[in-house]
């Protein structure tokens, strides 16, 4: 028998992101008119415990059997809610959310208009919520044991996480070593340890694991499946080096390996910034500029020469391929503002007779122990000046070069032209040596790995989380979680700190031994459908397929996502999607334009 609704509102003034552009107790008082509705209130957090609680509470005493939340978006809190009130029996999908933070207060300034459209959507919430219909939890069991994507210091460090539990850890690795990034350094900053001592042990604990195992020149070559249960080709060479079925980049190669596993992380880092992209800094054109990788390279082998001279005025140009628009690159990466600290003190050390200046937009010295050891790079003699570099040439009239030619390779200086920030006017500085620190920036096989594992991606291109402060590891693909450098610019402890989190999260689910799916995923009624496939062609998922048998489209709920393309797609209204009836978004219209 159909309940008859009783539904509770809660109006959320998220402190004063909501209330400051809506009136939030008006919005309540009209909400508990609505038919249905037996109970409304306001509160500051609904997130918090005591908003969680006021839902709990109420379900108890009013008999709820629907919960509607006006705050921010789902895809925030909609657990959050969906979770409180199952604890009191009220089925999870008989909650839902009305968005009037992101879609009323942070749009409008006009607030008598924003709490107008607030009450509406509150409205169209409670309509639909009126017409929900429970939906039940269902659970798939697991196949043990993940895949890694990366055998950087991010991937190694999930690899022996998974691998302590006693679980298989697959390491993907594409170079012919392990280390990634980290193994084209020289020293860690702020401890100035050398990164042979942290990244050797770690590769070593790796390789002689037991329950890890290494594919190294190999790529992750097709996935099919879903959470728990996820069949990951592997292509590319043996262990050892030797051909595995094959040269990987023959199209007659073979697969050298089938794994079934319950999770997949993707932790292949990230590429450094191509100053070629930026002519006018000259790098590739004069000998003495070069990347700060070069300048790693460099301290690794104690020569800091250019052509056989000692350098006497080092420049290092930062923010180079970052906070730059133009470029596509608006983020900050994070890094450069430490690295370039590590690199001028350790040059000041080689060359204690040399003149070290930084040029710098900004200091972010943000990492623990960051700004003590900036503070202690400026007092060993390190200049730092705020400037914007826009161009490095060198003269024609510079020693070492012909009046009226092209400048030859040689050791001549170069010319940094710039404006002085805090001044506010023109230099130009002389160096010897210029060392631009690049930035990080998405790595160019991305896309690959976006369409492979069906992820999406930021603006910024690095792959993109599922919440950036709730589920910082966890993407829109349940099952599939990230790692280290390719979500987004990081140094090594924070990489470190979110494999950890990574190996984590993919454990849950293997080590319970089974894995709920969402329940509100597309249905298909056999009768009215025409074995057209066309949802098969439309589903981002694969979740819809043709079946051999009766002629007729399935839909597999495990890998469905709700997004309802195939509904919206069907020439025949074969297809309907759970939670989202027309019934129900009809109701939600007509609240609207009531």
């Amino acid at each position: 028998m159909e309940q008859e609704p009783r539904i509770g509102v809660y109006v959320c003034h998220c402190g004063v992101n909501i209330a400051a552009a809506v009136d939030v107790e008006h919005v309540a008082r009209a909400a508990a008119e609505l038919p249905g509705v037996v109970v409304a209130r306001d509160n500051t957090y609904m997130c918090s415990d005591p908003g969680q609680a006021l839902i709990k509470q109420d379900i108890r005493e009013h008999g709820l059997n629907r919960v509607v939340v006006a705050s921010c978006s789902p895809r925030m809190h909609e657990r959050t809610f969906r979770a409180a009130a199952q604890q009191e029996g009220v089925n999870p999908y008989q909650v839902e959310m009305a968005n009037i933070r992101e879609q009323c207060s942070w749009v409008h300034r006009d607030k008598s208009r924003a709490t107008e459209k607030a009450g509406l959507l509150i409205a169209s919430a409670v309509a639909k919520a009126a017409r929900l219909e429970p939906l039940e939890q269902r659970e798939v069991d697991v196949t043990p044991g993940v895949v890694i994507i990366g055998g950087g210091i991010a991937g190694m460090t999930v690899a022996l996480d998974v691998a302590d539990t006693g679980l298989p850890a697959y390491l993907v690795e594409r170079e012919e070593s392990l280390g990634g990034r980290v193994a084209e350094l020289n020293r860690t900053f702020p401890s100035l340890q050398p990164v042979s001592d942290l990244l050797q042990p770690l590769i070593a604990r790796v390789q002689d694991h037991p329950n890890v195992t290494v594919f190294l020149t190999s790529c992750v070559s097709q996935v099919d499946g879903y959470i728990g249960n996820f069949e990951v080709e592997i292509s590319g060479y043996g262990e050892t080096g030797t051909p595995a079925g094959g040269d990987p980049a023959s199209k007659s190669g073979t697969p050298r390996a089938g794994l079934s596993v319950g999770s997949i992380i993707v932790a292949t880092g990230y590429d450094v910034f191509d100053p070629q992209r930026t002519p006018e800094l000259g790098y590739r054109d004069y000998p003495n500029v070069i990347t700060s990788l070069e300048m790693e390279e460099r301290l690794i082998q104690g020569d800091l020469t250019v052509d056989g001279r000692r350098p006497e005025r080092v420049a290092f140009v930062k923010c180079v391929g970052s906070r730059d628009a133009r470029l596509g690159n608006p983020h900050c990466s994070r890094v450069c503002c430490m690295y370039t600290a590590k690199q001028a003190r350790l040059v000041r050390e080689m060359l204690p007779e040399a003149e070290v200046t930084v040029f710098y937009i900004d200091v972010r010295a943000f990492s623990k122990g960051g700004e003590e050891f900036y503070d202690e790079t400026r007092s060993q003699g390190v200049r730092y000046r705020r400037a914007n570099v826009s161009e490095i040439y060198r003269k024609r009239s510079a020693p070492g070069v012909d009046a009226g030619l092209a400048p030859r390779a040689g050791a001549a200086p170069v010319l940094l032209v710039a404006e002085d920030t805090l001044l506010g006017q023109p230099i130009e500085f002389e160096a010897d040596l210029v060392v631009l620190a690049v930035g990080m920036e998405p790595r160019k096989n991305a896309g690959v790995i976006q369409k492979l594992l069906k992820l999406p991606r930021s603006a910024d291109g690095f792959f993109l989380e599922a919440h950036p402060k709730l589920r910082p590891v966890d993407t829109a693909m349940d099952g599939i979680f990230l790692a280290g450098c390719c979500q987004g610019p990081k140094d090594i402890p924070d990489t470190v700190a979110q494999a950890k989190a990574a190996a984590s999260s993919a454990l849950i689910p293997l080590i319970r031994g089974s894995v709920p799916v969402e329940s509100a995923s597309a249905v298909v009624n056999g009768e009215l459908c025409a074995g057209c496939a066309m949802c098969a062609d439309v589903c981002p998922y694969d979740a819809a397929a043709l079946d051999d048998l009766w002629g007729t489209s399935r839909i597999n709920p495990v890998l469905c996502k709700g997004c309802g393309a195939c509904a919206v797609t069907c020439p025949s209204s074969a297809i309907h999607l759970q939670h989202f009836t027309a019934e129900q978004v009809l109701a939600q219209v007509d609240a609207l334009v009531e």
